[in-house]
């Protein structure tokens, strides 16, 4: 039995039988049926089922962000949007699905020769819950698009999202199991993946359970698309639109009360403008309305269950132990609820939680360096390699810089984020392989080539 819990009322909003190994069984079955039908749709069948499911996300986007909120703890304001994201997901891929996987010409000695994407099958998606509607969709939209199914195993503590959503995708239309939810415990994930009508999986989620999907993907020769997280470098540099980077940096790190992927964890920042980019960062911080995730005014909510904030608050404790510094926070509230204090740290060295590790809550570390070159390697010193921000002015300087970063994203004077419009995905520890824009489609199709005689001669 799972139950979702709001963190803010700790009250059990709902309890969920999980399926049974036989029930398991037949939707798989059945989903595997689905894609039988589903392979044989149009682009513009499949495109007018996910015009549909945007307009339905848009006309119920206030239901759904209450869902949201309630079950994981983000503020009303941010699951608003995250629902529009998944609405625009959908949109672009109903428009350009079909373009990106266009069949393409290749010369050879053949009349004719060419390399086309076809679907392979069963996809199945192992999805965290801290963005319960996008992270669903951006596994699968793309996935389905391409003429393939998708049964998601969503986190346990979100299953009434994952119920929600596919309950969506009925009332747009799409024949039943083409998206299929899964309410089962880790342990039968394997018995998923192992399936033959499984074709591949893709994963959002920590080092740890990548490395076991990973190694039970190839157990039984599926391929998998990992997302695992990040610790990402927020360079500024001295010469910086000051207001405009520290602002945006506060914004990145304390989005859904930092639990996030890919937003900026390490705060790299020349020696020249240290002192007036913490002192800027934790005004902000003190400032900021800590509260009721369902009020218009609350800026950050509480985190999303009780084990991640005892998780941050050891990262944090250790590191103070180690010789780090608290500027303001570094505590949980004392009324028994699940706010930890936005967190200001310095004094961060190598060997503490808090810069070697992903820190999943918020909790903002800044780090001197001496120059730009000094930056890029305090950025490249740490497994992950998920995003990144970079802040100058001197656009030859950041886009060299770029290049020597090693991450999966590089944003100039930007947010790191994920968009529809562009790959989205990491190197190193931070995962392999692609979601979003055309290389996202792309990952679970059968690239088949297909040669043609110029003439046949007896």
């Amino acid at each position: 039995m799972f139950q979702s819990i709001n963190p803010y009322t700790k009250a059990i909003i709902f309890e969920h039988t999980e399926h049974t190994v036989q029930e398991v069984e037949n939707l798989i079955s059945l989903t595997h049926n689905a894609f039988l039908k589903w392979k044989t749709f149009s682009f513009g069948q499949r495109g007018e089922r996910f015009k549909k499911l945007a307009i339905l996300l848009r006309e119920n986007k206030e239901t759904f962000a209450t869902l949201i909120t309630t079950e994981m703890g983000k503020i009303i304001s941010e699951s608003r949007a995250e629902i529009e994201k998944c609405a625009w997901l959908c949109e672009h891929y109903a428009e350009h699905a079909a373009s990106m996987l266009q069949p393409e010409i290749f010369e050879t000695d053949a009349g004719k020769s060419y390399l086309r994407f076809d679907p392979v099958g069963i996809i199945y998606g192992i999805m965290p819950w801290n963005f319960p509607f996008w992270q669903a969709f951006r596994a699968a939209v793309p996935t389905m698009m391409a003429g393939n199914t998708f049964i998601l195993k969503h986190a346990p503590n979100v299953i009434g999202t994952a119920k929600a959503i596919e309950k969506l995708f009925l009332k747009a239309g799409f024949p039943k199991n083409t998206f299929t939810n899964l309410i089962i415990p880790v342990s039968l994930s394997e018995k998923v993946i192992a399936h033959p009508f499984v074709e591949g999986v893709t994963l959002t989620g920590s080092q740890k359970a990548g490395s076991i999907v990973a190694a039970q993907a190839g157990k039984y020769l599926k391929k998998s698309v990992l997302e695992l997280g990040g610790s990402d470098p927020y360079i500024v540099l001295k010469d910086a639109e000051f207001n405009v980077s520290c602002k945006t940096g506060v914004c990145s790190r304390f989005l859904n009360a930092g639990q996030v992927c890919i937003s900026a964890k390490r705060f790299i920042v020349e020696e020249a403008v240290i002192n007036q980019f913490m002192e800027e960062q934790k005004r902000l911080l003190e400032n900021m309305v800590l509260g009721d995730p369902m009020d218009e005014k609350t800026e950050m909510g509480p985190m999303a269950r009780p084990d991640l904030l005892e998780n941050i608050e050891k990262q944090v404790n250790q590191s103070v132990l180690m010789g780090a510094k608290i500027l303001c926070g570094g505590k949980r509230r004392d009324d028994h609820s699940l706010f930890y204090e936005p967190t200001l740290i310095v004094n961060a060295k190598k060997g503490m939680p808090v810069f070697d590790e992903e820190t999943f809550g918020p909790v903002s570390v800044v780090i001197p360096a001496k120059d730009a070159e000094d930056a890029i390697r305090i950025a490249n010193d740490t497994p992950y390699g998920l995003g990144a921000s970079l802040w100058t002015q001197n656009m030859e300087l950041a886009e060299k810089l770029a290049g020597e970063i090693e991450a999966g994203a590089v944003f100039i004077n930007g947010m790191t984020k994920s968009d529809p419009r562009l790959p989205f995905g990491g190197t190193k520890r931070s995962g392999y392989g692609r979601e979003l824009a055309y290389p996202g489609i792309r990952e679970f199709v059968n690239q088949k080539t297909v040669w043609i005689a110029s003439s046949v001669t007896s």
